[in-house]
């Protein structure tokens, strides 16, 4: 072979490997972006470009994955479903901590299932990895409750919380599938 050959060889071996890559990277790209759809649009939002998001997503799945998540007894499935129709009930009285029930709910779910409780953001990002249909449910619920807790949220905000905590309590308590935003809680 003569050195115009090799070359050429070289350099087609080159940009088949750099072809080969792109693809690879565009694949990831789709899987990252049809798992975590509007978690996905979310991140590249608040990192400014989908690389960083994907770095991002990555990231809690590898965090995600080193924690010790586990399904719940059916004995802890039954208590916490007594629990969330207990606070399903109070809405009636006393919105307003029906909801603050439901957050506090939510969070024992997490915790008990293995995931860490402490920072929101933390608690929400990791649950993005596992339940990224419901995390913008998560945090809806969330600004709700914090408008709530400034006097700012009407009886009508702390229903459409609750629903979003429900969606969520479902989805962790593994039981039904997560409710709607049109399905009436009551």
């Amino acid at each position: 072979m003569n050195t115009t050959t090799i070359l050429i060889l070289v350099l087609l071996i080159v940009v088949i490997a750099v072809a080969i890559l792109i693809l690879i990277g565009r694949r990831r790209s789709a899987a990252l972006r049809h798992k975590y759809g509007s978690e996905f649009r979310r991140a590249v939002g608040e990192f400014g470009d989908e690389r960083k998001a994907e770095a991002e997503l990555e990231a809690r799945e590898k965090r995600v994955r080193s924690l010790k998540i586990r399904a719940l007894t059916p004995e802890e499935q039954a208590r916490f479903a007594d629990s969330w129709k207990k606070a399903q009930a109070r809405f009636v009285d006393e919105p307003s901590q029906a909801a603050a029930d439901a957050d506090i709910l939510v969070k024992e779910v997490m915790q008990t299932r293995g995931y860490p409780i402490g920072d929101f953001e933390q608690r929400a990002a990791d649950i993005s990895v596992d339940h990224p249909n419901v995390v913008s449910n998560y945090r809806a619920a969330r600004d709700i409750a914090v408008r709530n807790n400034a006097g700012k949220a009407t009886t009508e905000d702390i229903r459409q919380a609750m629903v979003h905590y429900r969606s969520l309590f479902e989805e962790l308590l593994e039981t039904a599938e997560p409710a709607t935003y049109s399905e009436k809680v009551y």
